[in-house]
């Protein structure tokens, strides 16, 4: 009897959760009739600052724009440089380029895949205005030191808190460590809404004043026009179903939590696996669960026969890609080029039961013991 395919990623189980009440409150956005920057965003950027312990949320229309946009609100621009990491999704970097400034990437700690600050000295220039840490994976990066060295040499700092919501390190959140950070509440994101949007979190009243114009084509009263603006707000909609979630959020954080757990007891000791490491004072949120090994695409393919959908974030670096050929980066950063060709994200969703864990774990044990 063949066995059920175990997807990726799933939204079945958190949306089942949520359902009547995600079906209320469309209705109550429906029959509102308003539907851009009303009673909705505001609620869920109140309700989000409380839960990332910051004192402003500024609701955005993606991810790219909430990074793009605390950029803009902080002065970077044409001319700075901004130290970001080499191990990354490219989003990080398109927002640097965005605003006219330029991506310098750094390298990352090979264990953590993070950005690694002892690397961080040698990329500052005189041009250096800011560094953009990446809470990649949902593992909070080394904030506490990536702060004191912003603070010794005067740069800003703007976190990339997309796949970090809830992350703490020494006890503090991801996103409330910077000047500002982005985030992105994508659908498969840990908070993840029906469509595209994002916030932006800071504690300057300044920054969260000038991302609210931004966002709003650079006005705050209507037909005055202070900023080039942007159209990137989050909507009424999205708002709400975000709200709803992020009630639940804490309880679906600790189901990952629950199956990290899972997958570090039953991966153990397999020989040609690198598993994740979780740095001392860390607690991350686990938006993914990615392994490393040389045999990553003969394992990825011995795994989808036997039912085990996996994927792999990223296979192309940043610096690989033809929008950033002409920084002529393509052999200068071997770490990430490395992680990029040996890492592989498991299933890890809400809903998923430890049968699922030990039966991917006995697959990949029969793959790398070569039982199979």
């Amino acid at each position: 009897m063949s066995q059920s395919i175990i997807p990726f990623f799933s939204l079945h189980t958190v949306h089942e959760a949520v359902r009547e009440e995600v079906q209320a409150i469309i209705t109550r956005v429906y029959d509102a009739d308003w539907f851009v920057l009303g009673t909705e965003v505001a609620q869920f950027e109140r309700a989000y600052s409380v839960f990332n312990e910051v004192q402003h949320a500024v609701g955005v229309g993606n991810g790219l724009d909430a990074l793009t946009l605390a950029l803009r609100a902080l002065g970077i621009g044409p001319g700075d440089e901004v130290l970001v990491p080499s191990n990354t999704y490219v989003a990080t970097w398109l927002a640097v380029s965005h605003v006219g400034a330029v991506p310098v990437p750094v390298e990352p700690e090979y264990t953590t895949s993070n950005l690694d600050p002892s690397r961080l000295v040698a990329a500052i220039t005189s041009r250096t205005r800011a560094i953009m840490p990446v809470h990649l994976y949902g593992q909070p990066c080394r904030m506490p030191e990536i702060m004191a060295l912003a603070d010794s040499y005067g740069l800003l700092v703007i976190e990339d808190n997309a796949q970090g919501h809830g992350a703490r390190m020494a006890g503090q959140l991801t996103g409330s460590f910077g000047q500002a950070s982005g985030t992105s509440f994508y659908p498969t994101k840990n908070l993840g809404a029906l469509g595209d949007a994002g916030a932006v979190t800071t504690p300057n009243e300044a920054v969260a004043y000038r991302v609210r114009q931004l966002r709003n084509y650079g006005s705050l009263q209507k037909n005055q026009h202070d900023l080039l603006g942007y159209n990137s707000r989050l909507d009424e909609l999205q708002a709400a179903v975000l709200s709803v979630k992020l009630q639940y959020l804490p309880r679906w954080t600790a189901q990952r939590r629950e199956l990290a757990t899972w997958y570090n007891q039953y991966l153990a000791d397999i020989p040609g696996l690198r598993l994740p490491t979780v740095i001392q004072s860390a607690e991350p949120v686990w938006h993914l669960y990615v392994v490393h090994t040389s045999q990553r695409e003969e394992l990825q393919h011995y795994l989808m026969a036997h039912g085990i959908n996996t994927q792999i974030h990223y296979p192309v670096p940043p610096h690989r890609q033809p929008a950033y050929a002409q920084l002529n980066l393509r052999s200068k950063l071997p770490i990430a080029e490395e992680l990029a060709a040996t890492c592989l994200s498991l299933p890890l969703w809400p809903g998923m039961t430890e049968q699922m864990v030990m039966r991917i774990a006995d697959t990949i044990r029969q793959f790398c013991e070569g039982t199979h």
